[in-house]
């Protein structure tokens, strides 16, 4: 099951930026689809086409798709989706617990990353969300999913170093942290 969303930024120069993303809800893994500062219907289907080669590839799989009735998802979104055999569920109006696991994602990012930092255009606003996604997979653990991450690393066994330091790795300016031992 997937579900899709957008949110918005508004830049350090008063530009309002659109964030398309797909997630999957069972794994919680986030599929950043673009980013734009005015969302056509004709936008939002050729988004929706690129993301459907994930699942022509066998890279992703879904049966169903979440999403609210915002106007910007035009009968040509939806098409593309029915045409691979995933079923469109329109959300209620003004319900937003619809799609709660989506929403807790934008405001995941929000906390974690967004509210921190002034964004000055769709390339640096991309950047960023990239670099956050990294961590959101690989590093975050989700409560929903006992505590563990989408994606977790893979790390040999490592025996620990006697009188070596221990490195700070700083990720998008210092927001988000990863240590690793000195070499």
């Amino acid at each position: 099951m997937l579900a899709t969303d957008f949110f918005t930024i508004e830049t350090a120069w008063l530009q309002r930026l659109h964030v398309l993303f797909f997630m999957e809800l069972a794994s919680r893994k986030v599929h950043l689809a673009g980013i734009t500062a005015s969302p056509t219907g004709e936008w939002v289907a050729q988004q929706a086409r690129n993301l459907v080669w994930k699942l022509q590839d066998g890279a992703l799989k879904a049966k169903f798709l979440l999403r609210d009735r915002d106007s910007k998802f035009t009968a040509g979104f939806d098409q593309v989706f029915r045409a691979e055999g995933v079923e469109v569920v329109k959300l209620p109006y003004r319900t937003p617990g619809a799609n709660s696991i989506a929403e807790r994602f934008v405001g995941t990012c929000r906390r974690e990353l967004l509210d921190h930092l002034l964004i000055f255009s769709a390339r640096h606003l991309e950047a960023m969300i990239k670099e956050f996604l990294v961590h959101y997979h690989q590093a975050r653990p989700h409560q929903g999913l006992e505590r563990r991450c989408p994606e977790p690393l893979v790390l040999a066994p490592v025996r620990l170093p006697v009188g070596r330091q221990l490195v700070r790795h700083d990720r998008p300016g210092g927001l988000l942290h990863g240590y690793s031992w000195a070499t």
